[in-house]
């Protein structure tokens, strides 16, 4: 079933790595609100946050789900671990009775793939379960920002809408505030309790989706471990005798050893996102900036490590051990890794299961496995946590009564947990016509493969799970993974909160993602660098530095 990620912490090309992992359950830390303390659910700035103190008034009753037990319960923040079978007939109930009126109501979001037909089996089939009546408007991933930012400037918007966290941009933050419902007067406190699956949504999930003062979005959680995994080929390295490096030098050194021109062979892609991790970068957005243990708060960039991490992928690059179109910045570095053609390269988590399955049958010695993090010099690394969510679904302000509860009905549906009958219909849709079940494992069919795409997935989902039922070893991997480096992680002084940047710096540092990828591969020099953080200290970034000072003076930290 699709598991929810958490995110990534920066990186090339947001929306075409999104688009690769098929169903968009990852998303890139971006910028969220922390409303100023002084405003009420509709009043005051909608810039800053909203105090914990505050924000704790405002949020669901947690009541954790017991339906279905983990075979790997979540340690050091990591997902829950799902490795039995799948039983159709031992499925737990999680909505034993229908929530929604049949009352209809429209839906945008986004979809990357074809658009099923608005009639088709599966639509139908989730409706008559959940007792809905959707319209579903499937618009674009890739361009979604554009139709978001249009459809919010206009006078009609969708009875409810899907907003991930990296289309919160320009006028789009402001916008959510002002278009979209509180939905406190449905879900806080025990007012959740009507919608169990909600209710067992965690609560720092819940904390990250109050935008303007109010409780605006239900989230789609995400686990607060690194989602970026540097992958290698394990069935290379064991064939090879390979090592798996320990320091930044060690990978540099194994990595002149492994990579062969002649043989069309190279270590690896562009590892900037794994150094991030390797050498303890802050994340990106309001996630980067940090209080130190000298009292100071600075942004990630300002860090000596910013500039290390990559000096060191720069290395990578001038030793040649770069594959060539990853240097040109071309094609599909999954494929050279399947290829054999490089050995190690950074993805997102879902990368393991969905290359092992892609693998399976025509290359079955087909091997990966996960780095675990080192510090650049060995040892422990330092990482840090990712947001608790960072996609919402919404409802527009003035909705009717009927629309709100149908609203509802869909997203407790959608958050059903793995292991009920609600879940499989989510993943999978009706036996028989979109999926069968051979020795506990499902496997869709054509129909399935076309109609159940990316739309109830995005409405919300249960706390952060892993599961494959035809390979649940990967999904074992993957949260011992996650457990392993949950250890090393740490929360910046933002951390939890929804963060709105004053727009007038809304641009302020898009130019470091394009800095950063020519600078490794030699097209730009160090003081290049250097200048970008200077200018961008001078231009906006010192300024914004005391308005993130103003709001922790006032809010308290997240760490």
């Amino acid at each position: 079933m699709t598991p929810n990620f958490a995110t990534a912490s920066s990186g090339p090309s947001r929306r075409s790595f999104l688009a690769s992992t098929a169903v968009a359950t990852a998303a890139v830390a971006g910028g969220m609100p922390l409303l100023a303390a002084c405003g009420g659910s509709d009043s005051g700035s909608r810039e800053g946050t909203t105090s914990r103190k505050t924000a704790d008034k405002m949020l669901p009753t947690y009541v954790a789900s017991t339906v279905a037990k983990p075979d790997i319960p979540s340690k050091n923040g990591s997902a829950a671990g799902f490795t039995s079978k799948i039983d159709l007939a031992s499925l737990a109930t999680s909505v034993p009775d229908k929530l929604g009126t049949g009352a209809a109501f429209t839906i945008m979001s986004p979809l990357w793939g074809t658009p099923p037909k608005p009639d088709c089996a599966y639509y139908k089939a989730l409706d008559a379960a959940a007792g809905t009546k959707i319209t579903w408007q499937n618009q674009d991933g890739n361009t979604y920002g554009e139709k978001l930012g249009a459809v919010l400037a206009s006078s009609s918007i969708p009875d409810m809408v899907v907003v991930p966290s990296w289309e919160l941009v320009g006028k789009i933050p402001s916008a959510v505030s002002a278009k979209f419902m509180d939905l406190g007067p449905y879900l806080a406190g025990d007012k959740v309790k009507k919608y169990p699956n909600l209710a067992a949504i965690p609560s720092d999930s819940w904390r990250m989706s109050i935008f303007g003062g109010a409780l605006r979005g239900i989230p789609m959680p995400a686990a607060p471990v690194p989602n970026i995994v540097p992958f290698y080929r394990k069935d290379i390295f064991d064939k090879k005798g390979y090592t798996v490096p320990k320091s930044a030098d060690e990978f540099l050194s194994w990595a002149k050893e492994a990579t062969s021109a002649k043989a069309k062979v190279w270590a690896c892609g562009d590892m900037r996102w794994s150094a991030a991790g390797i050498f303890g970068v802050l994340p990106a957005g309001p996630l980067g900036w940090n209080i130190g243990a000298d009292g100071k708060l600075t942004y990630r960039i300002e860090h000596p490590e910013y500039l290390e991490h990559l000096e060191w992928v720069r290395k990578l690059f001038d030793a040649g051990v770069v594959h060539p179109d990853d240097k040109a910045n071309t094609g599909d570095a999954s494929q050279r890794f399947t290829a054999g053609q490089i050995l190690v390269f950074n993805n997102d988590m879902s990368g393991w299961y969905g290359l092992t399955a892609e693998q399976a049958k025509s290359n079955p010695g087909f091997q990966i496995d996960g780095m675990d993090y080192f510090a650049a010099a060995g040892g422990s690394p330092t990482l840090y946590a990712a947001p608790p969510a960072s996609i919402w679904s919404m409802i527009r302000k003035g909705a009717s009564k009927d629309t709100i509860e149908n609203a509802l009905a869909a997203a407790n549906f959608a958050a059903a947990p793995y292991g009920t009958k609600e879940r499989m219909f989510v993943d999978y849709g009706v036996e028989g016509t979109h999926y069968t079940v051979k020795n506990g494992v499902p496997v869709k069919n054509d129909l399935g493969n076309q109609e159940v795409n990316n739309a109830w997935v995005m409405l919300a989902a249960p706390a952060p799970y892993l599961a494959h039922p035809d390979f649940p070893e990967v999904a074992r991997k993957q949260v011992e993974w996650q457990q392993r480096q949950g250890a090393f992680v740490k929360k910046t002084s933002t951390y939890g909160m929804n963060i709105i940047e004053p727009s007038r710096y809304a641009n302020l540092s898009s130019q470091f993602e394009q800095l950063e990828i020519d600078y490794v591969r030699g097209n730009k020099k160090l003081s290049d660098v250097q200048q970008a953080i200077s200018t961008w200290k001078s231009s906006g970034g010192d300024k914004l530095r005391d308005w993130y000072k103003q709001l922790l003076d006032k809010n308290g930290s997240g760490n």
